[in-house]
């Protein structure tokens, strides 16, 4: 099989198309044959330095979708033929897969290949930010930074599901059409800071309810001032710089949270059941990941040039 691997850490360049030996099953683990990958930040940051988990050599990717094609002793809940998907196992972006069985949830009929790969890891990520970091209600306003983006689209879309108003932050001009689409009421064009006043105008003079910030901290003091008193600001990501933070200094009592999907889906019963939650808002027609663009396997390097270009919206997926 072929697969992504780097040898060490640096830009696109090191991405090398490898052929490496064919995964054989252990116990307890599936063959998975690649149906789609998905693009995350995270793997530029596995790429250019050493995140928590990894390291080098190694092959990149940590999501996808795929069909069984073996089945290792033990597994008893999976069968040869399920087209099954995964939010996180390093390596993904490789023909062939060995995962743990207890890593993959079935993909019912009614979704296809594309949106299950595209839900995965920003599909968790999206649902934890609406429900354990900050239970979305009716009436409630959100504002979400990079509404463009995989992720962006996806937590709007979740937040109207649920009855929510969004306000949407885009980078460039040319995002605002993509924000609308994915339902947000509002767009603003932001590229840093200062949309905080704003923000307060569009809320009557209230702010809003939380802030879903990506941006790192040159975001971080107007997020904070855009909420209301109490408001969450749930600021995420792996490679967004260090901070110094002061929790005096936090405006109108808000509360401040680093959500991660992993402590969503803590066990194997919490990924089974947030993963079919967002199934639901698919068959309802609530949930409908963008595929912003598709890439061969091969040319993964290309789609990391892209993402990091931050002029892509939707999902980026990799295809054997």
């Amino acid at each position: 099989m072929h697969a992504i691997h780097i040898g060490e850490y640096g830009g696109p360049e090191v991405m090398i198309w490898t052929e490496l030996p064919d995964p054989v099953p252990a116990p307890g683990e599936a063959l998975v044959r690649l149906g789609a990958a998905g693009v995350n930040f995270m793997d530029v940051g596995a790429r250019t330095q050493a995140l928590p988990g990894w390291s080098v050599p190694t092959i990149l990717g940590v999501e996808g979708m795929g069909r069984v094609t073996a089945l290792g002793d033990g597994v008893r809940d999976l069968a040869v033929g399920d087209r099954v998907a995964w939010y996180y196992h390093r390596g993904s972006y490789a023909e062939q897969l060995a995962i743990p069985a207890t890593s993959l949830v079935k993909v019912p009929d009614e979704v296809d290949d594309e949106t299950a790969a595209a839900l995965m890891m920003q599909g968790l990520t999206a649902n934890h930010f609406t429900t354990e970091t900050y239970a979305v209600q009716p009436g409630d306003t959100a504002v979400v930074h990079a509404a463009a983006g995989g992720v962006g689209q996806i937590l709007t879309q979740l937040v109207k599901a649920r009855g929510g108003t969004v306000i949407g932050l885009v980078s460039r001009e040319e995002k605002v059409a993509a924000a609308k689409e994915a339902g947000a009421d509002h767009v603003l064009v932001s590229s840093g800071g200062g949309f905080e006043n704003r923000v307060k105008e569009l809320t009557n003079g209230e702010g809003a309810h939380v802030v879903y910030d990506g941006g790192g901290p040159e975001t971080l003091p107007s997020s904070q001032q855009a909420l209301r008193a109490h408001g969450v600001h749930a600021y995420y990501g792996v490679i967004m710089g260090d901070m110094l933070l002061d929790p005096r200094k936090l405006p109108n009592s808000i509360l401040l949270s680093y959500p991660t999907v992993a402590d969503h889906v803590r066990t194997r019963e919490a990924l089974v059941k947030r993963t079919n939650e967002l199934f639901d808002f698919v068959r309802k027609g609530q949930l409908t990941p963008r595929i912003g663009q598709r890439y061969a396997l091969a040319d993964a390097a290309q789609a990391h040039v892209d993402i990091e270009s931050r002029r892509t919206t939707g999902k980026l997926l990799l295809v054997p």
